[in-house]
């Protein structure tokens, strides 16, 4: 949220900055805001695809599923090509069935009131009061079958199971819920609105999809899956690259377990396929090796993201895959490097610096390999990798990489003693630092510039007291007349 205010002050209106910050509204569930800067997205240009995805997204989320599936159409017709916008369609026009019944079960009378337009304003009271009035038979309904199993409220709030679990634990803290925040809000006020939050979002999630309809959908599709043993290739494909989507979305997403579960699954999917179904088996069980690895640091379960980034390793080599092999190459020598394994880092950052393809990532590359040897106090290293570093992001072009690499040059040059040529250099880097407006790394090339002049005059004060004790010990000896 942060950045897109900045970058909307910098760039008032930018179609680009009003998407992203109608996302991060969308993530604090202020939805009203989140649709003003989607439909301000779109006032300029009405095709602009990503301000019509994020207002179909936002009006979803408000329960407005009709007018989602307006917006998902109309981003359809001008891409197709976008995965999105028909997964977008399907899952309101399956919202819309949830909540209605199917059409052939809707008998239309003509009453004359707006019902249409009434139920979207609804829609917009309920969901500022965060709440969902059922109708009197979903009443009885909910009274015969309360929410209280623990199991089928985690099927309901998902990864927001385990948030509802710790708000309630908190409750029982009779101390900390009669303290205050500083602005003097009661704490016990502020957990009861975060549950009565998670309740509401659970009775809106049973009410669009109830836990039976997708229990008994999950069995249907293990059943299509064992029973149709003829699967096309084509049919297997879409499915497989729908679930790495999601794989990648929800890790991209913060959502590491769920994406970890995800890719699990499928790696047992492919392993069961055969060649004819799934051509390049070898390719993406690698891959999802890949994917799991990567989840895996994300919950910080470092030592099993090493072995699945290891596997990864073993099926790029064993299918000869130079890709897979410098990808995995790469995720292993971040995890390395992470643990302290600092030489082990460099021998596997090494082994990829031949694949690398773009001056970009040899730029990255060197300059990780540097810091290592800087870590491992091996300075003179550390210097030659950063002066790559910096050849190789001075032939990209980039300013951020060209700050980075001049930076760990310097350091080497402080540990090295050569105070001179490092203030030069973190002056080269304070220059790039305010080049790109990174004002964090300004102040950390300022401290930095303070210490090695410091360093430097005291070496100089050091030289001229050794220089002048030698020419006094000369002159004695001349006065002695000693050789």
């Amino acid at each position: 949220g942060f950045f897109s205010e900045n970058a909307l002050k910098l760039r008032a209106g930018d179609k680009h900055c009003l998407v992203a910050r109608s996302k991060c509204y969308l993530k604090l569930g202020d939805t009203e805001n989140s649709l003003k800067d989607a439909e301000a997205s779109l006032q300029n240009d009405k095709t602009f695809s990503k301000g019509l995805y994020q207002k179909a997204e936002t009006l979803y989320i408000m329960g407005d599923f009709e007018f989602a599936l307006v917006f998902y159409h109309r981003g359809y017709r001008l891409r197709p090509e976008l995965q999105k916008f028909g997964l977008g369609i399907e899952k309101a026009q399956e919202a819309i069935i949830n909540c209605i019944g199917s059409p052939s079960s809707v008998k239309l009378e003509n009453k004359g009131d707006l019902c249409f337009i009434s139920r979207q304003a609804e829609s917009k009271k309920a969901n500022q009061k965060l709440q969902i009035k059922p109708t009197k038979d979903q009443k009885r309904t909910r009274k015969q079958e309360p929410v209280r199993n623990p199991k089928t409220e985690r099927e309901l709030l998902g990864e927001l199971y385990a948030d509802k679990a710790y708000l309630e634990k908190m409750l029982k803290d009779e101390d900390l819920m009669e303290s205050t925040t500083k602005q003097g809000t009661k704490v016990a006020d502020l957990v009861l609105s975060g549950i009565s939050y998670l309740d509401a979002r659970r009775e809106f999630w049973q009410q669009q999809k109830p836990i039976y309809a997708r229990e008994r959908e999950r069995k249907l599709r293990q059943q299509r899956w064992s029973r149709d043993k003829t699967r096309k290739p084509a049919e297997v494909g879409r499915y497989i690259v729908k679930s790495m989507e999601d794989i990648q979305l929800l890790l991209a997403g913060d959502c590491p377990e769920e994406s970890c579960r995800k890719a699990e699954r499928l790696l047992k999917t492919i392993q069961g396929c055969s060649e004819d179904e799934v051509p390049n088996k070898s390719e993406l069980i690698g891959n999802l090796h890949s994917c799991i690895g990567n989840a895996q640091l994300e919950m910080g379960r470092t030592e099993a993201a090493l072995q699945s980034h290891k596997m990864d390793l073993e099926f790029a080599r064993q299918s000869d895959l130079p890709d897979a092999v410098s990808r995995a190459l790469d995720n292993i020598g971040r995890i390395y490097a992470r643990i302290g394994k600092f030489q082990q880092a460099i021998d596997t950052w090494e082994e990829k610096i031949p694949m690398a393809k773009s001056s970009l990532e040899k730029s990255w590359l060197f300059h990780e390999i540097g810091r290592c040897y800087l870590e491992l106090d091996k300075a003179e290293a550390a210097q030659n990798y950063g002066q790559k570093s910096l050849q190789a992001s001075d032939e990209e072009g980039d300013v951020e990489w060209q700050l980075h690499a001049t930076v760990l040059v310097a350091q080497a040059q402080v540990k090295l003693k050569d105070y001179w040529s490092a203030i030069v250099n973190f002056e080269k880097a304070l220059e790039k630092a305010k080049l790109v407006h990174d004002e964090a790394a300004q102040g950390a090339v300022i401290a930095a510039l303070d210490d090695v002049s410091k360093s430097f005059i005291e070496e100089l004060d050091k030289r001229r007291e050794e220089a002048r004790v030698s020419s006094v010990r000369g002159k004695c000896h001349l006065d002695l007349g000693t050789p």
